[in-house]
């Protein structure tokens, strides 16, 4: 029964729920401003009787003002009060025919005392020149001499016998042209995009370009970027360890300085402890075991090491034979993409699939009818209108109280882990068709000629046809327990206000579980998906497979990792970075060369952060190929050892450059010529 209601959650969504609630303001009656067909297609605006009850333009937007709205064509272009208005109209008619369009609809008594108008909320007691935002009118705020005012005016009449100053109108103020503000902002962001957008183009081309030959030169240069950055560290330890040698030298025979940090206790000001002589001793034999360890772990996994770098360079070099395999992250975006849509449109429709719910709206804060729920058919026939004067049964959400509204929440998990599920679905799919493409690279005795035609397309069809279960299996399992983690986040929310300290430990704890058994997932998943693609046998079998191969190989594992980590790493700081220097130069002008071709723009960083956070997806893109291509040429590698004694009989596949540095016996002539 479970999963039939989560299966028909979208389609029942999609029947009951309308966007154009989130689309359209609406009115105190429930209906929507601007909408074709209806009575109100020609009023798009939203107008409020008393703007004064409303506090800032957040609760326009989002929250109910405790004032009646109506849907009007147009907002107020001038200052009038009831008032006024009635007494104009004993000779001039026209002032009520304008001050009626913001009254109740089929309310014609303009001689109807103010005092009953005002309680009735029949028209508002006032009108303010306003102008449309986010489709409802707010006060035409400005400034005129860093004063407040409303059309060149700083005070105004309220309708009910007063003159008010604008000021009164401050924290709405405030708070409207703090979005204002934004607005404009808005509008200069646009103009640099449109005036610069070819030229972030030609930035992320050349972050393409600069990623692409990185990977290719890899195969020359990782073992060199390597060494010298590991040299650096050492010699930077190296010099801190001189250093601290020299202050506890220096601090020889300073009064005070041979005194121990015990006898000083704890300071706040830490400057102190440097004048320490025992502080640099400590330093120093920190950084000497530190410096040593290092030095160790390079003589004792120098031929990990090695074989760590030959897996970078072979990776490089498989992906010059299948360059097509950097183009395919496109493919996982656009599934991505589709999924992210299809959950946002179920999301809209869920959140927008309730009837509209009225609730009593008064006045008095005594009144105990406030705020519970009304029938505006019924509501005049009540008596809360003779218990609570003027109050009216307005509309306040969309809603209800039948068994689909109730669990509406169960149903936005539900979309929640559909959309989880097919994410990690499009993201296995991607790692599985690449894995099946590396290794039908690796797996070929002679390179290139063994490679099959199209490795990419192939691996591709394959996992379709062969693998989607074992796919959708591993990202099932992913996708709950990602689930559990988004309810555990809004349990913690929920919970965060709680005095309850057991409570607030445990949910802690669990987060920090789930995190470290997500991350797992994601790697034995990863695994998995390059041992499926390898044999083609279902997930349980080749995650065991390859948890087992990766744990009887745990140091080559951990030295390829951080080696790998560090060169990607390197490479998209060096990507980002140089694209986002040389963007930097552009835009502000200091290349002479393009001097007259720079656009003139507002903020030069919009264009630079669009292009240096481009560029950095970018080369993530393509690294993110690399990095499946060296855990795929890995596992490869550590089968080929296990299942291969180097024979005739039974020959290594790994390159030359890997059976090198095993030190076993030179390969077969046939294979050597590959």
């Amino acid at each position: 029964m479970a999963r039939k209601g989560e299966a028909s959650t979208s389609p029942y969504a999609w029947v009951h729920g309308d966007p154009r609630k989130v689309v359209y303001p609406t009115d105190s009656y429930g209906q929507f401003c601007g909408q074709k067909d209806t009575i109100n297609e020609n009023k798009t605006s939203l107008f409020y009787f008393n703007i004064l009850k409303c506090a800032s333009p957040i609760v326009l937007i989002n929250l109910q003002c405790p004032t009646t709205q109506l849907c009007v064509s147009k907002c107020p272009d001038r200052f009038a009060t009831y008032i006024d208005m009635q007494a104009s109209y004993r000779y001039n008619k026209s002032y009520w025919e304008y001050y009626r369009q913001f009254c109740k609809p089929g309310f014609n008594k303009p001689l109807k005392s103010v005092a009953q108008v005002i309680r009735d909320e029949d028209c508002p007691s006032m009108i303010i020149p306003s102008r449309p935002f986010l489709k409802r009118c707010f006060p035409d705020f400005s400034t005129k001499n860093g004063i407040l005012t409303v059309a060149n005016q700083t005070t105004f009449k309220d309708g009910r016998g007063k003159t008010r100053n604008v000021t009164d109108l401050r924290e709405a103020a405030n708070g409207i042209n703090n979005v204002l503000d934004a607005r404009s902002v808005g509008m200069k962001i646009f103009e640099d995009y449109a005036s610069s957008w070819h030229w972030i183009l030609i930035g992320l081309f050349i972050a393409m370009v600069v990623s692409l030959l990185f990977l290719v030169l890899l195969r020359f240069t990782a073992g060199v970027l390597f060494w010298i950055f590991i040299l650096g560290v050492i010699g930077i330890i190296g010099y801190g360890i001189w250093h601290c040698y020299w202050e506890y030298d220096h601090l020889q025979g300073t009064p005070g300085s041979d005194l121990t940090i015990y006898d000083i206790g704890f300071q706040t000001d830490f400057r102190v402890y440097l004048q320490l002589r025992q502080t640099w001793l400590a330093f120093m034999i920190i950084l000497c075991i530190v410096e040593v360890f290092i030095i160790l772990m390079l003589i004792f996994l120098r031929n990990r090491i090695r074989i760590a770098i030959a897996l970078l360079q072979e990776g490089s070099r498989a992906i010059g034979y299948i360059m097509s395999t950097l183009f395919y992250p496109i493919i996982t975006f656009i599934l991505i993409a589709i999924c992210i849509s299809y959950w946002a449109v179920t999301a809209v429709f869920l959140s927008t699939s309730g009837e509209p719910v009225y609730k009593v709206m008064a006045n008095q804060t005594l009144c105990k009818y406030a705020n519970l729920t009304c029938d505006p058919e019924t509501f005049n026939t009540t008596n809360v209108t003779k218990l609570c004067v003027g109050a009216q049964c307005t509309f306040a959400f969309y809603g209800g109280e039948s068994f689909y509204h109730k669990y509406i929440f169960i149903f936005q998990l539900s979309n929640a882990f559909v959309f989880l599920w097919l994410v990690n679905f499009a993201i296995a799919l991607g790692q599985c068709t690449l894995a099946g493409a590396f290794a039908s690279y690796y797996w070929a005795f002679r390179k290139p000629a063994d490679i099959p035609t199209c490795p990419l397309f192939s691996s591709f069809g394959r996992a379709i046809r062969y693998h989607t279960g074992s796919l959708a299996f591993g990202s099932l399992i992913l996708a709950i327990v990602q689930l559990i983690r988004i309810i555990l986040e809004y349990l913690d929310h929920k919970l965060k206000g709680t005095q309850n300290s057991f409570t607030r430990f445990l949910l802690c704890c669990l987060k920090c579980c789930f995190w470290c058994l997500e991350k797992f997932i994601k790697f034995i998943n990863r695994n998995a998906y390059i041992m499926i693609a390898i044999y083609g046998k279902n997930f349980c079998t080749s995650a065991k497979e390859a948890f087992f191969l990766l744990m009887r190989n745990v140091v080559r594992v951990a030295v390829l990792d951080k080696v790998t980590d560090f060169l990607l790493f390197l490479g998209k700081l060096l990507v980002a970075g140089g694209v986002g220097v040389l963007a930097f130069f552009f835009f502000t002008h200091r290349i002479p060369v393009f001097t007259q071709e720079t656009p003139t723009l507002n903020y030069y960083w919009v264009p630079l952060l669009t292009v240096i956070i481009g560029s950095y997806l970018i080369a993530h893109g393509f690294f993110s190929v690399y990095a499946m291509c060296v855990d795929t040429l890995f596992l490869c590698f550590c089968e080929d050892l296990e299942r291969n004694d180097g024979s005739t009989a039974k020959p290594y596949y790994m390159s030359a450059s890997l059976h090198r540095i095993l030190g076993k016996k030179e390969l077969s002539p046939k294979k050597a010529m590959g």
